[in-house]
């Protein structure tokens, strides 16, 4: 499970931190799932975020990894929601178009995408850090969305 931390003030945008989570891999399922939700946990009391992001579930091309992400998932949330931080969901098409303004970009093009906007040397690694830095920035691009709409209706 990938994490990626993020400032925005205004057009600025930096990058705090960013990384991956690999639960023991023959280990239970309970202990893996508690071993996200703690690692999750200390993240959160590190940065103290204003709102967590996560991609909603898609289709997986098995369906046990699927609900392996999907379980995965459920801990951010519950981490956020225990902590009481507004949770957002966006869909993989969602985060392709506000990253890359293309919902059916590829890995790469997104991966490129995050590289160019947090002006960094190369693409953030691991991949699930990356694409995680790319749920923040899709984030953040909704919420400045959202801010302009409401500026217009006042």
């Amino acid at each position: 499970m990938g994490y990626g931390v993020i400032e925005s003030q205004g057009d600025e945008i930096t990058l705090i931190d960013f990384g991956a989570f690999n639960s023991p891999a023959h280990a239970p399922i309970g202990q893996r799932l508690r071993y996200l939700y703690e690692a999750l946990l200390e993240i959160i009391a590190r940065y103290h975020p204003d709102a967590v992001a996560v991609e909603q579930p898609f289709m997986a091309k098995n369906a046990r990894a699927a609900l392996a992400i999907g379980r995965a998932q459920a801990m951010a949330i519950l981490a956020a929601a225990n902590k009481g931080i507004p949770i957002y969901e966006y869909t993989p098409a969602q985060v392709k178009q506000r990253v890359a303004n293309y919902g059916a970009s590829s890995k790469e093009q997104i991966q490129e995408m995050v590289r160019l906007q947090l002006g960094l040397a190369e693409v953030p690694q691991p991949n699930d850090a990356a694409d995680a830095l790319a749920v923040a920035l899709c984030h953040r691009q909704e919420m400045h969305l959202e801010s302009l709409l409401t500026k217009e209706r006042e």
